[in-house]
């Protein structure tokens, strides 16, 4: 499978040469060529791979796709070799829209909490919706950051952020029902 992809891939590069002009298929002038810059995207799903990839989020990445948006989600998005955590800031940065799919284990995790955090700091419009899980149960507590120790400030940004979260409008997904419902600040208990 692996040898399949790799030949596909060389046999388009080669088609893809052969269809340049000759002064672009020449190994000197390779470097005039000028690549069109990826217009930013859309909406940032921020999530918890294991919990929701498979499920809340990615339908919600493919209904977006459909709807004629560009969103970001992580493993659609990264490729191998690219620096992982460049590249998240950046599509934050570039969004308009941060949607934050909150499940039971959305705060063990270092980078949901540092993109949280991100989306709330910049001018963003953010959507929380709340997967499987009640606000009131999201504390930011065990980190899972490989062998990194949080430092206090790190740790407070990341509880302001959570806290800010729980305060904004959001929806509520029950997957046992198959509900959707929307939640108010108020009620978020």
């Amino acid at each position: 499978m692996l040898i399949a992809r790799e030949v596909a891939v060389k046999a388009a590069t080669s088609r893809t040469l052969q269809a340049l002009p000759k002064c672009f298929a020449r190994p000197h002038c390779r470097n005039k060529v000028q690549t069109v810059p990826v217009p930013p995207h859309d909406v940032f799903i921020s999530h918890r791979g294991p919990d929701t990839r498979r499920n809340i989020a990615g339908l919600l990445h493919d209904y977006l796709l459909k709807r004629g948006l560009r969103p970001f989600i992580d493993y659609r998005n990264l490729k191998a070799g690219e620096k992982l955590s460049e590249k998240i800031d950046t599509a934050i940065r570039e969004c308009k829209v941060g949607v934050v799919v909150f499940s039971r284990r959305y705060c063990e995790s270092y980078y949901c909490l540092h993109e949280l955090a991100l989306l709330l700091e910049l001018p963003k419009i953010v959507i929380p919706i709340f997967y499987n899980v009640n606000p009131s149960q999201l504390w930011v507590g065990h980190i899972s950051n490989g062998t990194c120790v949080l430092d206090q400030i790190e740790l407070e940004r990341f509880s302001r952020a959570l806290e800010k979260a729980k305060t904004i409008v959001g929806l509520r997904f029950d997957s046992s029902r198959g509900c959707l419902s929307i939640l108010s600040p108020f009620i978020l208990s």
